[in-house]
């Protein structure tokens, strides 16, 4: 057993995505505006313009239709209806330096859309002040062709003139948006979890029974999540298991790779009470089936990280399924 005193792990992390999805002819053509300099909205049955564009009115809940352009080139202005003040801003933040988050209803409108406001200080910034939009030098169909509104009586350029503006437009409208998604953080793993991985590193599947009955969970927990009491024993259990449950991916998507259709399981490990999940490869996809014995297949030990992609896969040992009574329970 690994000694008690060995400090708890920690990894940074860094999950993303690209997040994908369709306009629409409504937000299409406030995208494309953007891209062209031009700020557009949606009339709805009262005669309310709203900027953004909604697609639907807030009162009789039909589609709307009617497009309404507020504003276009480099002196469009509105007023700020609130705002909050950022005196650190982050890494992902719109601009470098300190500035203020504010809705600002441009003139024209009736409702008012957030963009982050340059200004010198919280005391220049109050609501009611006057801003004016400034775009971005080079744009292409997002929320940040927008890159900031400025008080409308600031000294310097309002960003491209209104001949680089039409030149930046193009020929086709605005139909996909792809917004890169992301999160960084540091995971510190628990006292069982760091345990875990240090016997994953060593090739070995580590469990832990409850102090109040004989059931081994894995991967093993500190405190068991049916009575919340400290768990018992730490358990070496097998790396060969039983298929419990199964998807079959069929659908491709970013980032995947492995090529469908592929099969991801809950995998009963012989000696433990909880299935965990993972891929099942070594067969077709069409084989795999409930009952199924597998066995872990390794990365190679000098190359074998602190996470469960120690393991690659699980494959086929070619043993007789499991009697189905032997993981009815575990489900």
């Amino acid at each position: 057993m690994i000694p008690p005193d060995e400090p708890v792990l920690s990894a940074s992390l860094a999950p993303s995505f690209d997040y994908t999805r369709s306009t629409g002819p409504v937000l299409g053509a406030f995208f494309t505006g953007l891209r062209e300099g031009r700020l557009v909205g949606t009339r709805d049955s009262r005669g309310a313009v709203h900027v953004p564009p909604v697609e639907f009115d807030p009162v009789t809940h039909e589609a709307l239709t009617d497009l309404v352009e507020v504003g276009s080139g480099t002196g469009i202005e509105g007023v700020v209806v609130v705002w909050t003040w950022v005196p650190e801003p982050a890494d992902v933040a719109p601009l470098d330096s300190p500035f203020a988050w504010a809705l600002v209803r441009f003139d024209g409108a009736d409702t008012a859309i957030l963009l982050p406001l340059a200004a010198e200080g919280p005391e220049a910034v109050h609501s009611g002040m006057r801003v004016r939009l400034q775009w971005s030098a080079e744009r292409t169909g997002t929320i940040h062709d927008i890159a900031c509104v400025v008080p409308a009586d600031a000294a310097g350029g309002t960003g491209p003139g209104d001949d680089e503006l039409r030149r930046s437009s193009g020929d086709e409208a605005v139909s996909m948006l792809i917004t890169p998604i992301g999160l960084s953080v540091t995971h510190t793993a628990s006292p069982a979890e760091s345990e875990f991985l240090r016997a994953i590193v060593q090739g070995r599947m580590l469990g832990r029974r409850r102090s109040n009955g004989p059931e081994v969970y894995v991967p093993p927990r500190d405190y068991c999540p049916s009575d919340g009491v400290a768990m018992g024993e730490y358990v070496e259990v097998s790396d060969v298991g039983t298929v419990t449950t199964f998807g079959i991916v069929n659908v491709p998507f970013a980032g995947q790779e492995i090529t469908p259709p592929y099969v991801t399981a809950y995998i009963l490990l012989d000696g433990s009470d909880v299935p965990i999940q993972h891929l099942v490869l070594g067969c077709e996809a069409s084989e795999v089936r409930m009952g199924m014995r597998v066995r872990a297949i390794w990365t190679p030990e000098a190359d074998r990280p602190a996470s469960m992609k120690a393991i690659t896969h699980f494959e086929p040992t070619g043993d007789p399924d499991a009697d189905p009574d032997s993981y009815a329970h575990h489900l």
